[in-house]
């Protein structure tokens, strides 16, 4: 069985820029994988959005990120990029993170130079640790990884903290410590983009953040893949658009008292079966025991 992590490489080895939308469960993963996704991008702010009805400035725990990523890998095959913050702690929590996160079907992990509190990175008020010690975090997890496969993405914030030149020097040495993909997060225009793809695309793929009302222009894939990045990622998007249509769906029902009227913009019993593979699965149940649903 071909791991993930190689069919990705693979995939970013390509011409055609690598798009990975966001999602937050296996339902979201399931309906973009549907939908043709090639890759998915577990977002640790959507999931703290979701789960906790909270911000991302680092409440989500490493076993809440790693049981909700094994849920997805167990009912998707698209390869599975996920965030993994700052690795919840120094270069072995690292470590135990990488282990935990490849155990669970990561095709690809994402680690940042964050220190605590971590916040989302289009939020103010980061902070970041030292330029080296972020080096030795990738190497920590290049080391602790059971298959050569699991690609490692390192990112930095220094744009907002230290300033763009500062962020460069700090993406040199990630880059020179083993990662796979490089992420500098949050420039601020075209001319800062097209400065990071200048320098570091012809050595290995770049990660494009979109984020809806952030801090970087917003972007179609077309526009990112002719300024040259290998890989693109709307990591809340869904998020912000479920957010809207949940917010009208309770504002109807609560002043209709009844779903009747939104019957057109719903999936209704019977078609979220089918979306979600029910007939298969009571088909494979009774595979294994003829009496299932029988009674």
């Amino acid at each position: 069985m071909t791991h993930s992590g190689s069919s990705l490489r693979n995939r970013l080895s390509q011409p055609e820029i690598l798009l990975a939308p966001g999602v937050y469960d296996a339902l979201s993963a399931l309906l973009a994988e549907q939908a043709g996704a090639e890759a998915l991008y577990l977002s640790g702010a959507s999931i703290s959005y979701t789960r906790l009805g909270r911000s991302d400035v680092g409440l989500m725990s490493v076993s809440e990120v790693a049981d909700t990523l094994a849920m997805l890998c167990d009912r998707v095959q698209t390869p599975v990029i996920v965030d993994a913050d700052n690795g919840y702690g120094n270069a072995l929590n690292v470590q135990r993170t990488v282990r935990m996160f490849e155990r669970a079907g990561a095709a690809m992990i994402q680690l940042e130079d964050q220190s605590y509190p971590k916040r989302c990175g289009h939020l103010a008020g980061k902070s970041l640790i030292p330029a080296d010690a972020m080096a030795g975090k990738v190497r920590a997890a290049l080391d602790a990884r059971a298959c050569d496969d699991t690609l490692i993405m390192a990112r930095t914030d220094a744009i907002a903290v230290e300033g763009f030149d500062a962020a460069l020097e700090r993406a040199e040495l990630y880059v020179e410590a083993g990662a796979d993909v490089l992420f500098v997060e949050a420039p601020r225009d075209q001319a800062e983009m097209t400065q990071i793809i200048a320098r570091f695309a012809h050595r290995l793929p770049l990660l494009a953040n979109m984020v809806e009302g952030g801090n970087t222009p917003l972007k179609s894939k077309s526009d990112l893949q002719e300024i040259g990045y290998s890989l693109a990622i709307f990591p809340g998007g869904l998020v912000r658009a479920q957010t809207r249509a949940t917010q009208a769906y309770f504002a109807q029902l609560i002043a209709e008292g009844t779903t009747a009227n939104m019957l057109d913009k719903m999936a209704d019993f019977t078609e979220l079966n089918q979306i979600i593979g029910t007939p298969e699965l009571q088909a494979l149940g009774k595979s294994y025991d003829p009496q299932e649903g029988t009674s």
